[in-house]
């Protein structure tokens, strides 16, 4: 049999632990290390249902699969890839400084492998806090040429009409709608933003999102008064939107001068997905209405849809599905890929600083922080800057509960009792909330970051180090769509 420890001698090797957690009662390893040949696995001491084994491996690229009882199966908690309708787990090692070998846990729970803490076997390569993405494969000109081109032409030949849900509900508010109301049907439908409908005009005449309430909850702070259930009551969001414009000014010089759209961005069903995405990016908005008008003049438009990245980005992972070999760039690691916001190495003073706080922050702090960073979300992190929670511009949405605006102050008022708010009926346990902190490995490849961003709900992956969920940047939808658009 060939022996994965007998390569290349005379190259310095590095240790590798490979992992199955998910039982059997035999597995084999074979991968392209073993020229595809089976290397027996063994049941951990305690534990029957996780096997083992090691291999010493010279640095390179390899790629893996696991026989379970004569089935091939691979991880799926490991980053792989999609060749030719196969799937297979992947491996990089660039040098014996950067990775460390998983280490198992002594107190494995017996039983199934269901109940085997998988936190324990989440990487089989660890990469160390010095590791930076130079150390993976550049990508090359000509497959991200190649990658572009199909994905720009798909988006080319497809319309909006395809974003239709087949069911479903779009809330518009009137703009005569008092500030209060609509606070509180945003945080009861849980929407972040809305279509405003002027009944005078007879047409849709902008968006009401989150970032207002935010805006409204800190102007009124900063004159050194709450928000009363009275102001509210009073004063509607046209109200609003009018005296809303000195306050653009400001924020677009905090945003380098970026023009806010003073008439409404809208699509219709007829154009093309990347004009779409285009103008999401554009506008720096998070939706768009998709609205059909059967008048020459354009009045009294239906409003069929609220298009977004996620919706487009959805279309795209369904498209090349089963052709992801087509797109070379899909299968890369994203560390290897200039996307999203990362913290800065050292050596790097000049990159752009990725937004953190800690749960201890003020919650004006990161009111503060979402408009002057230009960031929708800020991860919430611990001392060692490991990843608890995640505080988004939705997230104020929550203060119209039992009209907690009417009684907060933004100073005093802390993030994580913040972030308590919106959890029922116990507070949260920071790390437990799934649905809240959606996150990556820097190892996994693109087309797995992209499927999970084109899920409901999710804007941005907060990318971080196995086991100690220690922050290592962010992607969000916008920083896929910038890059593969060019």
């Amino acid at each position: 049999m060939y022996h994965p420890s007998a390569m290349d001698s005379g190259t310095v090797l590095i240790p590798i632990r490979f992992v199955w957690p998910h039982g059997g009662r035999s597995v084999c390893l074979i991968g392209s290390f073993t020229g595809w040949a089976q290397w027996p696995m063994t049941p951990v001491e305690g534990c029957p249902t996780v096997f083992q084994t090691i291999c010493s491996l010279p640095p390179g690229y390899y790629q893996y699969k696991f026989v379970v009882d004569g089935e091939c199966r691979h991880d799926e908690q490991q980053p792989y890839i999609t060749n030719n309708h196969q799937i297979m787990n992947t491996v990089l090692l660039a040098r014996e400084s950067d990775y460390l070998p998983a280490i198992l846990s002594p107190q494995i729970a017996h039983g199934s492998n269901m109940d085997v803490d998988n936190a324990a076997f989440q990487r089989m390569v660890r990469v160390s806090d010095d590791a930076v993405p130079e150390t993976f494969p550049r990508i090359s000109a000509a497959d991200l040429e190649i990658s572009r081109h199909r994905i720009s032409t798909y988006l080319s030949t497809h319309t909006a009409y395809e974003l239709l849900p087949q069911s479903g509900k779009v809330i518009a508010l009137d703009v005569d709608l008092p500030v209060k109301q609509a606070f509180h049907i945003f945080h009861e439908q849980g929407i972040p933003t809305a279509p405003l409908w002027s009944s005078c005009k007879g047409k849709f005449v902008g968006v009401l999102s989150a970032l207002d309430f935010i805006l409204i909850m800190r102007e009124l702070g900063s004159h050194g008064s709450n928000l009363t259930e009275e102001e509210l009551e009073t004063h509607t969001i046209s109200a609003w939107k009018e005296a809303k414009s000195y306050l653009n000014r400001q924020i677009n010089e905090c945003e380098s001068q970026r023009s806010c759209p003073k008439q409404l961005v809208h699509v219709g069903p007829d154009e093309n997905l990347k004009d779409v995405a285009l103008k999401l990016l554009q506008n720096a908005v998070t939706v768009i209405p998709v609205m059909h008008s059967t008048s020459l003049d354009g009045s009294y438009p239906q409003l069929l849809h609220l298009a977004s990245l996620s919706d487009i980005l959805k279309c795209i992972c369904r498209y090349f599905q089963y052709s992801i070999g087509s797109l070379p760039i899909l299968q890369l690691p994203i560390c290897a890929i200039p996307l999203g916001t990362w913290v800065p190495k050292l050596g790097e003073p000049n990159q752009r600083p990725l937004a953190m706080l800690r749960p201890s922050a003020s919650l004006n702090a990161a009111l503060n922080l979402l408009i002057h960073a230009q960031v929708s979300s800020i991860p919430i992190v611990d001392d060692n800057d490991s990843l608890l929670d995640i505080y988004s511009r939705s997230d104020i949405t929550t203060l119209a509960k039992d009209r907690l605006y009417a009684r907060i102050n933004l100073e005093e008022m802390t993030i994580h009792q913040a972030l308590q708010l919106g959890e029922e009926p116990y507070p949260p346990q920071y790390g437990s909330n799934q649905q809240r902190c959606h996150m990556c490995l820097p190892t996994d490849p693109l087309h797995k970051v992209m499927d999970r961003l084109s899920k409901p709900g999710v804007r941005r992956l907060v990318i971080v180090e196995a086991g100690s969920k220690r922050v290592h940047g962010i992607i969000s939808l916008s920083d896929i769509f910038r890059f593969l658009l060019g």
